[in-house]
């Protein structure tokens, strides 16, 4: 809770309190911006069900991997979503709407962040285990001994996080931008509640 929400309202209010005016109004928010709240993340989440499916397809052709198609598809298609969907939930949802969230540039960059992260890199590191588990189980690749286990590992991965930056790029791009309009969307909501007119800084 900021500083200018206590003095607009003359009074100390909790963080309660807070959470509670907003969501009051929160309905009084224009269609556009209730929509952004309730399926900007789905739709990211659902772009990285994509990222999982692309990265999960990539180390399949590299690992000559066939069989347990629906063994792997499934899982780097159910979990990037979900964990998509609860990192921006933690990360910029849940602080807009409790009014912990009051810096344009914090809200972009931790889109960003669950874009890149959740949306992006954690399929690919997901994808890795899934495939490699299902080589040896299939033998469908000469695996590494113990000991080379990691450098080997780089190789493969190498050219699959080279053919997966732009999926990276777009996931980080298009969280950065839901970040900025749910910052947007907050500070109209904040201003109806508190009559706040004045920007609130980085």
């Amino acid at each position: 809770m900021s500083e200018q929400q206590q003095e607009s309202t003359g009074q100390t209010l909790t963080r309660r309190d807070v959470i509670e005016l907003l969501a009051q109004n929160f309905e009084r928010l224009p269609d556009l911006d209730q929509k952004l709240f309730y399926y900007g993340p789905l739709y990211m989440s659902g772009n990285s069900s994509f990222a999982g499916l692309i990265a999960n397809s990539l180390y399949r052709r590299v690992l000559n991997v066939t069989q347990g198609h629906l063994s792997s598809s499934l899982p780097m298609a159910v979990i990037p979503f979900l964990t998509t969907m609860a990192l921006y939930n933690v990360a910029v949802t849940k602080p807009l709407l409790s009014g912990d969230l009051n810096c344009p540039t914090c809200a972009w960059l931790r889109g960003a962040l669950v874009g890149l992260v959740g949306g992006g890199v954690y399929p690919v590191l997901l994808a890795l285990p899934v495939n490699a588990g299902l080589a040896a189980r299939y033998e469908t690749a000469p695996l590494p001994e113990k000991g080379n286990m990691l450098r080997f590992w780089a190789e493969v991965s190498r050219p699959i996080l080279r053919k997966m930056g732009p999926v990276f790029l777009i996931q980080a791009l298009f969280g950065a931008f839901l970040g900025n309009r749910h910052f947007e969307s907050y500070m109209k909501l904040n201003k109806m509640t508190f009559g706040l007119n004045e920007d609130l800084g980085d």
